[in-house]
């Protein structure tokens, strides 16, 4: 599952069985002080039979992490928290959201009539990259949150994120 966390939305975005495709899937309200955010999640991964979370980290073109970073990165340890035995892995998201709005006008959207769309647009996009990574080099995508190593089948992971 893939995860772009804003301020206002929290996209999210699944991928086939294979981990093949990733495709928007949904997207909540952020809820920074109550958790609820995290919990719909978490609810999504029961659902969908997911074994790993990608979470955008967002930095700036230089690389270095700001604010928005600090929060992604707060976010993710959260959900690792509610849910320890998920594996949280935290992947560069540089310009998906740019990608994504990019994406939603080529296809006629309204810019002001898919910001509700936009995030779990992004998500996919995000998924996508750790997924084609984790293919083409056979090493997970990013970076585990709390230093937990990802689950494997067969020498290679092959089920949905």
């Amino acid at each position: 599952m893939g995860v772009d966390v804003g301020s206002v939305r929290v996209g999210i975005a699944i991928c086939d069985p294979d981990g093949l495709i990733a495709t928007p899937e949904a997207t909540f309200a952020r809820d920074a002080g109550g958790g609820t955010d995290l919990r719909s999640v978490l609810d999504l991964v029961d659902e969908r039979g997911a074994i790993e979370v990608v979470v955008g980290l967002p930095r700036s073109l230089s690389g270095d992490e700001g604010a928005a970073a600090q929060a992604a990165r707060d976010w993710a340890a959260g959900l690792l928290r509610l849910r320890p035995a998920i594996a949280v892995r935290l992947v560069d998201e540089r310009l998906t959201t740019v990608d994504a709005h990019r994406a939603m006008r080529e296809a006629g959207v309204s810019t002001r009539r898919s910001k509700s769309v936009i995030d779990s647009q992004a998500a996919a996009m995000i998924l996508q990259v750790a997924l084609d990574t984790e293919r083409a080099t056979g090493a997970p995508a990013g970076s585990a949150v709390g230093g937990r190593k990802p689950r494997h089948r067969s020498g290679r992971r092959t089920e949905g994120h």
